[in-house]
């Protein structure tokens, strides 16, 4: 995933949200990308690990 692509992601107990990334910074671990959300317009940073499918809370949006 890069700048501007439109994304899901996983926060605690409630529905998948949509966003959209605004940064990306690689890390040995994982993956940081800053989403804005309609909550979080200037955006709130999430983490990938790289070693866990648990540890996946950005995710490619589905084609609408």
């Amino acid at each position: 995933m890069q700048v501007d692509d439109l994304v899901t992601v996983k926060t605690d107990g409630g529905p998948r949200r949509e966003g959209r990334v605004l940064a990306v910074e690689t890390f040995y671990e994982g993956v940081m990308y800053l989403v804005s959300l309609e909550d979080y317009p200037a955006g709130i940073w999430f983490f990938n690990e790289t070693q866990s499918k648990d540890g996946t809370f950005v995710e490619p949006r589905e084609g609408r």
